[in-house]
C-alpha cells in the first residue's frame, strides 16, 4: 500500500474536504497537503506516494495547470502515480493522456467511484 496520498495544489477548504474523504476511504493512509514544488519533490523522492492533483493548481508551483504538472512529473519521475481531481471530462482525458491514472471529480469526493479509483492506485 502507498505510504502517502499527497494533495497537490488544493485550496484550504477543498483540501480539508478531500483529506477527510481520503482518510475515510483509505483508513491507514497518511494524507499530506503538498502546496509547493519543494514539498512535492521531497514527497516523490522520499516515499511511495499517490498524488491527487488539482485541475487548477493553488500553491507555489511552476504551473497553475494540473495536467501540465502531471506531464512534467511523469517526465522526471515516470513511476509516480498521479490522479487528476476535476469534474471536467476533457481535463480527465488530457491527464490520462499525460500519464495519470483515472481520476475523479470534486463532485465525486467520498463516492464509491473515488474509493475504487484510490484502491486501484494504491
Amino acid at each position: 500500500m502507498a505510504k502517502l496520498i499527497g494533495l497537490v495544489g488544493h485550496c484550504g477548504p477543498d483540501a480539508y474536504m478531500l483529506r477527510s474523504a481520503v482518510k475515510y476511504a483509505v483508513k491507514d493512509a497518511e494524507v499530506r497537503m503538498l502546496n509547493d514544488d519543494e514539498a512535492l519533490r521531497t514527497a516523490i523522492e522520499s516515499t511511495d506516494a499517490v498524488l491527487l492533483v488539482n485541475r487548477q493548481i493553488d500553491g507555489d508551483f511552476p504551473t497553475y495547470e494540473g495536467v501540465e504538472l502531471i506531464r512534467a512529473l511523469k517526465a522526471s519521475h515516470p513511476n509516480v502515480r498521479t490522479m487528476l481531481v476535476s469534474n471536467y471530462a476533457d481535463a480527465q482525458a488530457a491527464a490520462v493522456a499525460a500519464g495519470a491514472l483515472e481520476g475523479f471529480g470534486k463532485s465525486e469526493i467520498g463516492s464509491s467511484k473515488m474509493k475504487e479509483r484510490l484502491a486501484a492506485a494504491i
